[in-house]
């Protein structure tokens, strides 16, 4: 828990990084860990010895996305470093004027990249969670749909990562690319989290 106070010490800072994209990876990981834990409670059952091959195939599928996340989450900060950077560049000339305008695109595009990476995992993760939702153990089928708002804050929170980069770009038309991807995958996912969340209301309401 040391570790956990350190980074939320970090994160309320005024510290560049980590911010709200490395935070929106972090909470969707946690959503694929609440989908995992629902999978190993539901392996080796045999009242779920039906699904068992898919349990444990979106068990690991669950793992590789968490320990993407927290990945993504340390490359978000990678990359906002040197456009934090790039802010403070001094340009007088038109030539330095150019240059700096040349790097700062560059930047935001690589600023831009990240969160549709979280946004692209998100989108994956739910579809597991929603198995997890009607297929796995009726006793922790609370937390699927824990995991899977998790994923939705992730999601929705990469989401806004990307349009506050994309919004600063001179190339309009990348940024209304990355935006279309960014829109597609916030409306997938949000439906995918509304589904599960309908799903495990019902199964958890008396």
């Amino acid at each position: 828990m040391d570790e956990w106070k350190g980074y939320l010490d970090v994160l309320a800072s005024k510290a560049p990084v980590p911010g709200g994209g490395g935070a929106s990876a972090i909470c969707a990981a946690l959503g694929a860990a609440l989908g995992e834990m629902v999978g190993n409670l539901t392996t080796g059952k045999k009242k779920y010895a039906e699904w068992e091959d898919k349990t444990k195939d979106s068990i690991e599928s669950l793992k590789e996305l968490r320990e993407w996340f927290v990945k993504l989450s340390e490359e978000d900060a990678q990359v906002f470093e040197p456009l934090s950077k790039a802010y403070g560049i001094k340009a007088e000339t038109e030539e330095e004027k150019k240059a700096k305008e040349e790097y700062m695109e560059t930047c935001l595009d690589a600023a831009a990249q990240v969160p549709l990476k979280i946004m692209e995992a998100c989108r994956l993760a739910m579809t597991d969670m929603e198995f997890f939702a009607n297929y796995g153990s009726r006793l922790a089928v609370s937390d699927a749909g824990v995991g899977a708002q998790f994923l939705r804050s992730g999601l929705l929170g990469a989401a806004l990562n990307v349009y506050i980069n994309t919004k600063l770009m001179k190339n309009r038309e990348r940024a209304e690319e990355l935006n279309r991807k960014a829109r597609a995958l916030a409306s997938e996912g949000s439906a995918a989290a509304d589904r599960i969340y309908e799903i495990v209301q019902k199964a958890v309401s008396a």
